[in-house]
């Protein structure tokens, strides 16, 4: 699945605002490009579509390759995967190498199902806190 259509997934749900930050966003400037889906209301996203590492906060996907990206989910904590992984390999769930503990799993360059079960999952989760 690409990122374009990922962000066509996101947009298609309801009561989902999706937004890919830039410049004229607010966002600040390693965030430009990066896309954030928050069901309406919400404070915090369900998703987001990371297409750059974050220096050494947020680098072991290595998503500086060409056309790499990662959604990140938040699907809970009792839903993430356990073991080691490989942080670069595409179409893996894992745990999110930053934010695991907020119950957020991750996966580089999703394929459609992996996207939609892992969506459709971060989604209802969010439908139901508000």
């Amino acid at each position: 699945m690409t990122e374009a259509e990922l962000i066509e997934l996101l947009a298609g749900l309801p009561d989902t605002d999706v937004l890919t930050v830039d410049e004229t966003s607010g966002a600040p400037e390693i965030a430009w490009g990066d896309t954030f889906a928050t069901y309406t209301g919400a404070k915090q996203p369900f998703a987001t579509i990371v297409v750059k590492d974050y220096g050494d906060f947020d680098d072991v996907s290595q998503l500086d390759r060409e056309g790499v990206f990662r959604l990140n989910v938040n699907v809970g904590r009792d839903r993430l995967p356990k073991g080691d992984f490989d942080y670069t390999a595409f179409d893996v769930v894992m745990p999110h190498p930053v934010y695991a503990a907020q119950g957020f799993a991750c996966v580089v360059n999703p394929g459609d199902r992996t996207a939609r079960e892992l969506i459709e999952l971060a989604h209802a989760r969010a439908a139901a806190r508000r």
